[in-house]
């Protein structure tokens, strides 16, 4: 069937569906036969592409071309034990590189987009992938047409086809029957296409295809094809990487060059050299980046943040500046009618939350609605031009839609209107839908014979559009509305204009839109509603907390000032009568002028999402760390030009969240502040990785080099040097990936952007650190060669007091400033864990025939354990005595 040139009534007996939609059991029927509305999946888990990236290290190379070199040399013992290293570092990357991946998988399931479809007769949201041909669908601004649909009504409906056609200019969509034939997806104006985005308008239609039969399904091999972005970090650690790994290589050149000096042989050298440069080389440091993300990024989830780009998790831990929404964000979204102003006289209203019940007061006393009187048309005007529903059942109401406009509807049930009757006899004919840019929304009516025009919106907008019976009528509304604004409350104003049916007759001919805009003015003043949103304790909380860390909290409303201002200081985000600046402002004012203002403000109010756009830009001229909530269309640009884009999971739109680097899913701000706590621990356990590594595999150079120097034998075979490098690197620095936040941590000032991996305070203790491991492993191995033991038990010896010195090192690594005896050692279970089963399987090399031959080892005594274990230990004693006196001098 050619979709476009079919009659609505054609398409429907087709398909076997109605407007009402399909049943549920039927739906479940067809998704058996048409499959998952999906896309083929580009980004699959290649579980062989995952194996094969364990190989893919330059370090490994060497390791495998050692390998070979060493059986051909005959030294199939540091043959064995290279392709062990190889297989065993492969062993222990696979299984977490594969669940960082499934976990980011997971994460992307749990941002399904929902979709509001008609099913049993009763409008659902359900999930993208659950649609089915046959299925009614409702679109709205904002959101990405979930299948290719063929429209059945629409208003004022426009879409960004640019995905599928490559044309920029939104199409303006219909939903008349074309007869034209051969048309191309471009010009069919009563179809909407999977992907495509909707800009503005409503429209309602009928599924024709789903998931690979879809126009853009077709094409989806060559359309779906994602890069994967860098995580700067990952970037940063990678230089990092290669910048110790030439030191590494040239000390290795140099130790193998003395060794030669000294007489070795260049194979025992060659052998050597290799080892020491795999024994030091921080070779798991880039897989551990990513697991570290990757556990920053589950943390997140599990704390209602849901981060969609990896590299996020850690620039969070930067931030300097939030720029938040209020609505819903800063405040519960539960919005409560309490004042009502009509005819110079102002109401009170009883009762809170979304049960119907409470009393309207004037002067204390219960008042009584008049039909068609001004307080009765302020509620009846707030009821019906109105996009949202709530059903109570067993007192428990089940909204769909605006928090605000629901309030209305519950604010005229408690002045008596019953709204399904009310809705049955004001026909609805036409809606022009609320855009933050027009400031209001209006729906046109039929009663009887009479047309009626009912209009909601900002007071500013309303007034603009209204005519007053005197000048002081119009101040006294004005005058009113910024005393309920003062008070904390949103204020809505509400206008209707009564149409004679000769003069509606024009809504035939002229056309729906043009008609009802025409009209839109000289419009009749009923009333303000002003209702209440109370702020979230947590946010309060939040944004105590961070204050204490230095992160400045900015609120960016369309609200009206005063109630912007309220609202900010019950929340904090200013104190006393500080500045807001307003959009009419911003909007006279260049960039540089705007630069000086965000140096200071904290408050923004009746703002445009181009003017959010602005505000970000110029902080980002400050060089400040951006994080933006967003939920709208318009949003976007901010969303995406900002460092962190923070998009909300309930009232967000689609294209909101796409833009975003991160989507909450309670639309909580107190919810981005424990993300940003979470960022900051990705980095710290990041560095705690690498101050694990980078002085261990200072001491093992420095420890051969030393040996060389004094003229003695190289205290570590290839083969120990290479356990060395498995027995404590190997799960060691993953475990460290795990460290829980420090206490503490969310207090610390941001982190500089520029800021590197190793601290100045770490770059000093690395030295202090290798230096002490190279001086206690000579120390062990000449004492026990001057003691008259063999070379083999010296050796013993050195390993083991190498392989302890990493142990104690790797409790050092866990805090730069605490204590380590002030830190749970079962904090990290998997560090302990880790530690005891390295120990285990040093203990094994000990004293197991089978791997004394392999290593070169010999048993050791009790006195031998007591020298050994006394030495290693001195490192802890070293760096608590370091941040001991570093906090004294601080």
């Amino acid at each position: 069937m050619i979709w476009y040139k079919s009659d609505i009534t054609q398409i429907f007996e087709y398909l076997a569906t109605s407007e009402n939609g399909l049943s549920t059991e039927e739906a479940k029927k067809r998704i058996k036969l048409y499959g998952f509305n999906k896309l083929p999946d580009s980004n699959k888990i290649n579980i062989f592409k995952i194996i094969l990236h364990q190989f893919t290290s330059p370090l490994i190379y060497i390791l495998i071309i050692s390998g070979v070199i060493t059986f051909y040399l005959n030294e199939y013992i540091d043959s064995f034990v290279i392709f062990a290293v190889v297989i065993l570092n492969a062993l222990i990357g696979f299984p977490q590189e594969l669940k960082a991946e499934k976990n980011v998988k997971a994460l992307k399931e749990m941002l399904l987009p929902k979709v509001s479809i008609i099913r049993d007769g009763v409008a659902n949201e359900i999930n993208n992938h659950d649609i089915v041909p046959g299925d009614i669908v409702l679109l709205s601004s904002g959101m990405r047409v979930p299948a290719d649909i063929r429209l059945i009504y629409t208003n004022e409906l426009r879409i960004d086809e640019s995905i599928l056609t490559g044309e920029s200019i939104p199409a303006n969509k219909t939903d008349k029957t074309i007869s034209e034939d051969n048309l191309t997806p471009g010009d069919q104006k009563n179809m909407a296409f999977m992907g495509t985005l909707i800009v503005s308008g409503r429209g309602k239609g009928v599924v024709v295809a789903t998931g690979t039969s879809t126009e853009i399904g077709k094409i989806a091999k060559n359309l779906y094809e994602i890069e994967s972005s860098q995580a700067p970090i990952k970037t940063k650690i990678e230089k990092f990487t290669k910048e110790i790994g030439t030191f590494i290589m040239l000390a290795s050149l140099i130790i193998f060059f003395i060794g030669l000096i000294k007489g070795i042989s260049v194979k025992t050298m060659f052998l050597t050299s290799i080892a020491v440069a795999v024994a030091a080389i921080p070779e798991g440091l880039p897989i551990v980046v990513t697991i570290a993300l990757s556990v920053g990024v589950a943390r997140m989830a599990k704390k209602n943040a849901i981060i969609r780009k990896l590299p996020a998790a850690e620039t969070l831990g930067s931030t300097t500046i939030i720029c938040s929404d209020k609505t819903g964000t800063l405040t519960k979204n539960e919005m409560t009618v309490q004042k009502v102003f009509s005819k110079n006289t102002v109401y009170d209203i009883k009762g809170s939350g979304y049960i119907p019940k409470g009393e309207i007061l004037k002067d204390g006393k219960q008042v009584l609605l008049k039909e068609f009187d001004n307080l009765y048309l302020t509620f009846l005007v707030g009821a019906l031009c109105n996009e949202s529903t709530i059903n109570i059942i067993n007192d428990k109401p089940k909204i769909t839609g605006d928090p605000t406009e629901v309030a209305l509807i519950i604010s005229a049930m408690k002045g008596g209107l019953k709204i399904d009757h009310l809705k049955s006899v004001f026909k609805l004919l036409y809606t022009i839908p609320f855009e933050s840019e027009k400031g209001f929304m209006a729906t046109f009516h039929k009663h009887n014979d009479t047309f009626f025009i009912f209009v909601k919106g900002s007071p500013e907008k309303i007034f603009e559009l209204c005519s007053f019976h005197s000048e002081l009528s119009q101040l006294e509304a004005i005058k009113t509305a910024e005393t309920f604004s003062k008070d904390g409350m949103r204020v809505l104003a509400f206008a209707y204009k009564e149409i004679s049916k000769n003069t509606a007759i024009l809504y035939q001919t002229t056309g729906q839109s043009e008609y009802i805009h025409n009209e839109l003015k000289e419009l009749t003043f009923v009333g303000l509603q002003a209702m209440v949103d109370p702020p979230r304790p947590e946010a309060i909380e939040a944004i105590a907390g961070c204050r204490k860390a230095g992160i400045r909290v900015v609120m960016i409303t369309g609200d009206h000032a005063l109630t912007a201002k309220t609202i900010a200081k019950q929340l904090l985000i200013i104190i006393d009568e500080e500045e807001v600046l307003i959009g009419k402002d911003i909007e006279n004012m260049n960039d540089d002028e705007l630069l000086e203002k965000v140096k200071y403000i904290n408050v923004y109010a009746r703002v445009t999402p181009e003017h959010k756009l602005r505000i970000v830009n110029q902080l980002k001229r400050l060089g400040h760390i951006v994080a933006v909530t967003g939920d709208g269309v318009n949003d976007a640009p901010a969303l995406k030009s900002a460092h962190i884009g923070v998009a909300m999971g309930k009232s967000g739109t689609d294209v909101a969240k796409e833009a975003s680097d991160m989507v909450l899913t309670d639309d909580n701000f107190a919810t981005i502040y424990k993300a940003v706590k979470e960022g900051r621990i990705v980095f710290e356990n990041i560095r705690k990785v690498t101050f694990f590594l980078i002085p261990t595999a200072l001491g093992s150079i420095l420890s051969i080099l030393g040996t060389l120097l004094m003229n003695i034998p190289i205290p570590l075979v290839p083969a120990q040097l290479l356990w060395i490098n498995i027995v404590t690197n190997g799960l060691q620095d993953v475990s460290l990936a795990f460290e829980p936040g420090e206490k503490g941590i969310e207090t610390r000032p941001p982190r500089k952007p520029e800021e590197p991996i190793m601290s100045k305070t770490l770059i000093e203790r690395t030295f202090l650190i290798g230096i002490l491991i190279a001086l206690g492993v000579i120390y062990i191995f000449q004492h026990t060669l001057d003691k008259g033991y063999s070379i083999e038990k010296a050796r013993t010896m050195a390993m083991t007091t190498m392989v302890f010195f990493q142990f104690f090192q790797a409790w050092n690594a866990r805090s730069e400033t605490v204590s380590i005896f002030k830190i749970d050692p079962l904090s990290n279970k998997f560090l302990f864990f880790s530690l005891i089963a390295a120990t285990l399987a040093q203990l094994a090399v000990i004293y197991l025939p089978q791997l004394q031959w392999i290593f070169r080892t010999e048993p050791l005594n009790c006195n031998d354990w007591l020298l050994l274990l006394f030495i290693s230990s001195s490192v802890v004693i070293l760096v608590e005595v370091d941040k001991y006196l570093r906090k004294k001098l601080k």
